[in-house]
């Protein structure tokens, strides 16, 4: 017989689930940003300590941002625009709640890099603009005490050979775009995975690992391929059809048959590497499914593009600053207009499913001169490039693509600069 726990929250019956989803929708279209920073000490290049990064945030306007704990450990800052946060390896993220203006967005994460710059400076550290450490590895790098990390340190290594790369060494920005309907959000969901590893390719900006050319245009992206495919892979080949036959349910069957990685109750953890769809059935411990179990299961799926009560498109390396304000400026010029998103998809929807598969392979290493069957993908970069600088216009925010327009003119991405240099000092 299963124990009731005494919150509320328990789980009756998978409509529950997908209600999660359906609460999602929304009657206005804001964007929101995830920027995740790496931090390395000046004199040597090597990932900031754990410790450096608490003093970080401990100089955080205290009346502004109240510290997250996780038991006793320092895991974050909250305020009133967004959340700080600390990844695996002591990267530094911004959460920004969401916005409808770019110039905002913009305000807003000029005002984080230059707080964190400043901080860091005073424990002998700086920001590093890559999506991917330069020269510790994660055998140098300790994952932080936060629980959530540790069990997820214990599982994934069974399931793919590169966890802890994408774990402790690397960072990437996220998209966060808002749907209106269940038709809505599957249209934004299927184009915004079949335009991942595309988009990402102009993005790519993680050449060099422990100190070395690593044959690859985004090792941070590759690292994701070794990871655990049934988490991180692309959903359901349903969403790369011509007529897509997929709605919430379809994405709730999903999830229910991926293994779940913890239970949290209350300051407890407990190992749980059952599917969510036994959990439901038989318990776990004496325990009961609970909606918040769900909430954190979701969070703990990791395909590039993910539905939650927003969609988010997470398959970009870390960049300065400018080619950062270009990733939201770029989604809302396609997601937010229903012309640009069908004409997109007229052009992507030529292609198999298998031809998407292939091209997600091939992006990390090839960059933008991977190819979607047989077309080099930068043609497919500039056409959408162009298609939203014209609707930003409307607005005047398209002067956010303007640095990633030249780098298409270039026929060039920040990972060749880095490469450039690297290939000079060999030389």
């Amino acid at each position: 017989m299963l124990l009731l726990d005494k919150e509320s929250d328990i789980i009756l019956n998978e409509d529950q689930l997908t209600e999660e989803f359906v609460l999602g929708c929304k009657t206005e279209e804001k964007i929101g940003v995830e920027s995740e920073k790496l931090l390395v000490y000046k004199n040597s290049l090597r990932a900031v300590k754990y410790n450096d990064v608490v003093k970080i945030l401990e100089n955080f306007d205290s009346e502004k941002w109240s510290k997250i704990y996780d038991g006793e450990t320092i895991i974050g800052l909250k305020s009133d625009i967004g959340t700080i946060s600390l990844e695996p390896g002591s990267q530094i993220e911004i959460s920004l709640i969401p916005y409808k203006d770019l110039n905002e967005i913009t305000v807003k994460l000029q005002e984080f890099y230059k707080e964190v710059s400043i901080y860091a400076e005073k424990v002998g550290a700086m920001i590093f603009d890559s999506g991917i450490q330069p020269i510790s590895t994660y055998n140098d790098i300790e994952v932080i005490p936060k629980r959530r990390y540790y069990y997820m340190t214990k599982y994934l290594p069974e399931k793919g050979l590169e966890p802890f790369i994408m774990m402790r060494e690397t960072a990437g920005i996220q998209a966060n775009i808002d749907y209106k309907s269940e038709e809505d959000a599957i249209k934004k969901l299927s184009l915004a995975l079949k335009m991942s590893p595309i988009i990402s390719a102009i993005y790519a900006n993680s050449p060099v690992r422990n100190s070395k050319l690593t044959g690859f245009k985004s090792f941070r992206a590759n690292s994701w391929l070794n990871v655990d495919e049934e988490r991180c892979g692309y959903i359901s080949k349903k969403l790369f059809d011509k007529n897509i036959d997929f709605t919430f349910k379809d994405y709730v069957d999903i999830l229910l048959d991926i293994p779940m990685i913890f239970i949290k109750r209350g300051d407890l953890y407990y190992y749980a590497p059952l599917t969510f769809r036994d959990f439901m059935k038989n318990g776990y411990m004496g325990l009961n499914a609970k909606i918040s179990d769900w909430q954190t299961h979701i969070s703990l799926y990791f395909p590039d593009v993910r539905l939650k009560s927003y969609i988010e498109i997470r398959n970009h390396d870390a960049q300065n600053s400018q080619m950062t304000f270009s990733v939201p400026a770029f989604w809302k010029g396609i997601i937010y207009n229903s012309d640009a998103m069908e004409e997109v998809n007229k052009i992507l929807s030529e292609f198999s499913f298998e031809e998407f598969m292939q091209l997600r392979k091939d992006s990390p290493k090839y960059g933008i001169n991977a190819k979607l069957g047989k077309f080099c993908i930068l043609d497919f970069i500039k056409e959408f490039f162009d298609i939203s600088y014209s609707n930003l216009k409307e607005n005047n925010e398209e002067k956010y693509l303007d640095i990633v327009r030249e780098y298409i003119k270039l026929k060039r991405v920040p990972a060749d600069q880095i490469i450039d240099l690297y290939s000079k000092k060999a030389g």
